[in-house]
């Protein structure tokens, strides 16, 4: 039977959707609020360094995966203009929505799809660029996704994987401390949930390193991947290319 990681433990891809999904519905209403403590603010900052580095100008069209609540589909947005397309997904219903509605908050009205990143409903060479933030380690069948991200990109397109990584590692046992003691008691305080933190930290350390995304994303179909250490590897930024 195949298995894969909910966390440290082996599970089913379906119970593992099943339980990211209940993950995400649990802490919908406060992911924004989450983000912004556990990283003290710098997701914003890496977000912006993705965004800039992807290169995208006036008229593209990009796909933002897994977007949850919409921080790089409004940055995207911003970068390719009304000549420009952007289309914002996510496979969880309840994080579609809270991106949705906070975009047009903000005066910003996208097209929203809600699909499975590792079966993509585009067809191909459709996008100039594909993202996802903070998405790969949810994702079940990592190679099939990054293989649907590179089918999607027209010639010369660029795929941007921004995602928890390997930290340095005379770092690494504060960063453990921090992840498996302060993040917890975090989701406990501010979202009633620890578990779902604990989750958090737990996936991140079974998430494949900087170089084994690297080679994985070489695989399953780009031509070039190139990566960028921020926060001393604590977050990747990985970006693939299609000629």
């Amino acid at each position: 039977m195949e298995t894969t990681h909910f966390g440290y433990e082996q599970v089913s891809p379906e119970e593992k959707a099943r339980r990211v999904r209940g993950v995400f519905d649990s802490v919908t209403d406060k992911y924004d609020v989450m983000n912004d403590l556990m990283s003290f603010g710098l997701h914003r900052g890496w977000k912006r360094f993705t965004v800039e580095l992807s290169g995208v100008r006036a008229g593209a069209r990009v796909l933002d995966l897994a977007g949850g609540t919409g921080d790089l589909a409004r940055l995207f947005a911003r970068r390719v203009g009304p000549a420009g397309t952007v289309v914002h997904t996510d496979i969880n219903g309840a994080m579609l929505a809270a991106g949705r509605d906070k975009l047009l908050d903000r005066g910003v009205a996208l097209p929203t799809v809600q699909c499975n990143a590792e079966v993509l409903p585009f067809r191909d060479r459709a996008f100039d660029c594909v993202s996802i933030g903070f998405g790969l380690r949810n994702v079940t069948r990592k190679d099939r996704a990054l293989a649907e991200m590179a089918r999607v990109l027209a010639p010369g397109g660029v795929a941007l994987v921004l995602e928890f990584s390997r930290i340095a590692a005379p770092l690494a046992p504060a960063y453990d401390w921090y992840s498996f003691t302060v993040l917890p008691a975090l989701g406990r305080v501010v979202v009633n949930d620890a578990a779902s933190y604990r989750y958090l930290a737990e996936s991140i350390r079974v998430h494949p390193d900087q170089e084994a995304l690297k080679a994985l994303m070489e695989r399953s179909g780009f031509d070039r991947v190139d990566y960028y250490n921020l926060v001393a590897g604590a977050v990747a930024l990985h970006v693939g290319r299609v000629y």
